[in-house]
């Protein structure tokens, strides 16, 4: 990626749940959790250290979208509810991203999915370098040459490119909405064509390209087996398409220049790493605080 400009765009719940389950247990004097507090701020620290980004956004889950729990009502609908630990602890990690100088952003019925593709698109617009911090394969569909992902879950701290995308999947991160299609997100609950799993829709769209190319071509697709999966599945493929694809959020208005980090909150941080017993960070606050007045 040119220049010096980056926005990073961090996928909230997704660190927020990571560092909840990557620390077990974790807890303030007065009793209060603080095991996703600590992970996430340590989360931060490290994508800024690999991305050293000028402008940053962390964009939480407002809720599902309407018009696709309309279109397929077990959309999502199989994930289990929020640990209440990790829930009370939302609030604070808001209160501490707010203190650190960082946008924060969230909107009730509003997916982060939907949000993060409508921001990635606006850095773009703009020929603003984008990183996207998470490992949620939906992110696939926008890397391109200015749009990288960051995947917690590939330890090299690689910046995925297409290269990598073609590793995971076979195919073009064009090609990413078709395949998710086809093969189905058991994660999010949508169903794909039955008897096609990654392989086959890999080395379909190799051949056919598109989706639509496919089934522009039905009749040549061989075995007859599949050819008949394919043609009964052809409603779900299209709805698929629809439920995968990222949508545009009119309700996202923030200007990029409102994405570059402000001043930290000293007396709040201060405040917040005594509470939750952040000793660590406490000192390394404090060390700053006298390096700026010296």
């Amino acid at each position: 990626m040119m220049g010096a400009d980056r926005l990073l765009i961090v996928d909230g719940h997704h660190f927020a749940y990571r560092s909840f389950y990557a620390i077990r247990r974790m807890n303030a004097p007065d009793g209060f959790p603080t095991n996703a507090l600590y992970g996430f701020i340590n989360s931060m620290r490290r994508m800024r250290e690999r991305v050293s980004p000028t402008h940053i956004a962390v964009i939480w889950d407002g809720g599902l979208d309407e018009e696709r729990t309309e279109s397929l009502p077990n959309y999502k609908a199989e994930r289990d509810p929020m640990p209440d630990d990790l829930e009370q602890q939302l609030d604070a990690l808001d209160e501490w991203l707010t203190a650190a100088g960082l946008h924060s952003w969230c909107h009730e019925g509003v997916e982060a999915d939907d949000v993060i593709g409508t921001l990635t698109r606006q850095a773009e617009a703009a020929g603003l370098p984008v990183v996207i911090a998470s490992s949620d394969k939906d992110f696939f569909q926008l890397i391109n040459p200015n749009v990288h992902l960051l995947n917690p879950n590939d330890k090299t701290d690689t910046l995925w490119q297409a290269e990598q995308v073609r590793a995971k999947t076979g195919v073009e991160p064009a090609q990413i909405i078709d395949w998710l299609s086809l093969v189905g997100d058991s994660v999010d609950g949508i169903p794909g064509v039955r008897g096609v799993g990654p392989k086959t829709a890999t080395k379909l769209l190799a051949e056919y390209g598109t989706a639509e190319n496919l089934y522009a071509n039905l009749a040549s697709v061989k075995p007859d087996g599949l050819r008949a999966r394919l043609s009964d599945a052809t409603e779900e493929v299209q709805r698929n398409q629809e439920l995968v694809a990222l949508k545009e959020i009119s309700e996202w208005e923030t200007e990029l220049e409102d994405l570059r980090p402000g001043a930290d909150d000293y007396a709040t941080l201060h405040a917040q790493y005594t509470r939750w017993n952040f000793r660590t960070l406490l000192n390394e606050l404090e060390a700053g605080r006298q390096g700026e007045l010296l």
